[in-house]
């Protein structure tokens, strides 16, 4: 079984479409755990309608707001399957991601994959999209953050009590791509564009002040670096993010 992590916070316009996509993938053995992450429950009622009819969909309310990271770290935690997908509530899905991914990890005995993947904007219209080496060590990701969170299967094994997602706005899935690589996981590539990620205007993930003080804090705070290290690989972060 694979367990699919979604959190959601105010994305109403786009989570329909988003849970659609996972709904009708090819590969049939696996969860929905969404974990709702509005204090104040606005969306609660559309969200709840939306699991009712499919019983593979659970359900997770959140007393107060915590963030993506902690949210997808307790979703795991409630998880039943062998392996994890994420996906964001504004992202959606090609229809075969899940079975060629899983079908490429059991066939090459590995414990982590992700994909090249298009980029949308607020109109489903394709504005770009993103690709990586084959293979990313410790190092390369120190470098830059090609990884996108909705294109990661993975095994659940891996995740423990240290080895999980930040508690940060932004980069919450970096430091957790950090820490597989640093203890040696081989992250691999399948070149293919079976995921779209949504780009929009008032996204934490487009914030631009927000990622440089969580970049710093990924890499002072959860990778213990020194200061001077940790600003000279913000620096060496930012530029590359610019290139791309």
């Amino acid at each position: 079984m694979i367990s699919v992590i979604m959190p959601y916070y105010n994305k109403k316009k786009f989570v329909e479409g988003s849970l659609k996509s996972v709904l009708n993938q090819t590969y049939k053995n696996f969860e929905v755990i969404i974990v709702y992450d509005d204090e104040e429950k606005k969306d609660l009622q559309f969200i709840q309608n939306l699991t009712l009819n499919d019983d593979r969909i659970k359900l997770i309310i959140n007393d107060k707001n915590i963030g993506a990271g902690p949210s997808r770290n307790k979703g795991i935690k409630f998880s039943k399957g062998e392996y994890l997908a994420f996906i964001d509530s504004d992202d959606t899905w090609c229809e075969t991601k899940l079975e060629e991914q899983i079908n490429y990890l059991q066939i090459n005995s590995l414990d982590f994959i992700h994909t090249s993947y298009i980029i949308i904007d607020e109109l489903d219209n394709n504005i770009g999209y993103r690709t990586s080496k084959k293979k990313l060590n410790f190092n390369d990701l120190l470098n830059s953050c090609d990884i996108g969170l909705s294109t990661v299967l993975m095994k659940k094994e891996l995740i423990n009590q240290d080895i999980c997602f930040g508690n940060t706005k932004t980069k919450e899935d970096y430091i957790l791509w950090l820490k597989l690589a640093k203890i040696g996981v081989e992250i691999n590539l399948i070149d293919k564009r079976l995921s779209c990620w949504r780009k929009s205007k008032n996204s934490l993930s487009s914030s631009i002040i927000q990622k440089i003080l969580d970049g710093f804090v990924v890499y002072n705070k959860y990778m213990k670096f020194n200061f001077f290290k940790s600003f000279f690989l913000l620096l060496r972060l930012s530029f590359n993010s610019l290139l791309r």
